[in-house]
């Protein structure tokens, strides 16, 4: 049998990416550091971009879905007058425009892009058009057509203008809404075009800037030992969110054994919070985290647990 690389670790570390590094580059660096058998990331990062990159590590891979459908938070920088390949900085011009909109116009466009949305995501992104990655397709020179997807935006503001060139937006989203289409397409709405020249996350889930920790921090110790597992956050930070629901030491160790538990018997005690037909909750004994469940047809039956 072969044996499993790394030690077994547990927790999540919240990076502040660098720009220039792809996140699978961060998770490989600081798996390395913490010498830890199994890692995984919260939510893909552009190179291009900086801030919250949550890795997880050992069990909290588990909870790596959790986070991934938490709100996001971002800042990011329109460059208007070029359009880029990539809608990013890092591309090539394609087009260019001498139009650039004043505030009254960008506040007039934003509406449309608020709620619930259908978005067309950037032909450089990691979605599989038959079998094939769409970014490896683009650099062939062959760049898909991409459908248009549903995308929930709950916040998009225009923050800042410090020259006609630059607008800054911040905006607070759903899972998969791609800040590069949201600056390709505010741009086109206000007749020009426009790319991502700078974007920084500032939020994922319950995680936010005073929980990250920049990566050239995380060092081994002097003895060359891996990285102190003290900087990592426990894994039930993930589920922070999420509406908890005490159980008792014997119901608890019911569903760690996969049984479900009558909703007459927790009568009282379901949060309000949770939606009885499809709500998940954070199942608690005491402090601990038992895992997640939900109430279904008069059961609460375990989804994951921990």
């Amino acid at each position: 049998m072969r044996r499993r690389r790394g030690r077994p670790i547990d927790g999540w570390l919240i990076v502040d990416k660098p720009s220039g590094m792809t996140s699978t580059q961060v998770v490989g660096r600081v798996r390395y550091l913490f010498d830890a058998c199994k890692a995984g990331h919260g939510g893909t990062l552009d190179p291009l971009a900086t801030g919250l990159l949550p890795v997880a590590f050992g069990a909290a891979t588990k909870t790596v879905p959790y986070v991934m459908d938490g709100t996001k938070r971002y800042h990011f920088t329109l460059r208007i007058g070029e359009a880029r390949d990539s809608d990013d900085a890092d591309g090539v011009v394609t087009e260019t425009s001498d139009v650039r909109p004043d505030n009254a116009a960008f506040e007039a466009a934003l509406a449309a892009f608020r709620g619930d949305i259908m978005q067309i995501p950037p032909v450089f992104s990691a979605l599989k058009v038959g079998g094939e990655r769409a970014y490896d397709m683009a650099r062939d020179g062959r760049p898909p057509d991409l459908p248009p997807r549903p995308a929930r935006i709950d916040r998009f503001e225009l923050i800042a203008r410090p020259d006609a060139d630059t607008a800054i937006f911040e905006v607070e989203s759903g899972k998969g809404v791609y800040m590069r289409s949201l600056a390709r397409d505010i741009a086109r709405a206000c007749g020009t075009v426009g790319h991502v020249a700078a974007l920084r996350r500032l939020q994922v889930g319950p995680f936010g800037e005073s929980d990250a920790i920049v990566l050239d921090k995380i060092v081994a110790s002097a003895d060359n030992a891996p990285a102190s597992p003290d900087l990592l956050l426990p894994v039930a930070t993930a589920l922070d969110d999420i509406p908890a629901l005490a159980l008792t030491p014997e119901e608890a160790e019911s569903l760690s054994h996969g049984q479900a538990l009558s909703l007459l018997d927790l009568m009282g005690r379901i949060p309000d919070a949770v939606d009885p037909r499809s709500g998940v909750v954070r199942a608690m004994d005491g402090a601990r985290v038992v895992g997640l469940c939900r109430p279904v047809d008069g059961w609460l039956r375990p989804v994951r647990m921990l």
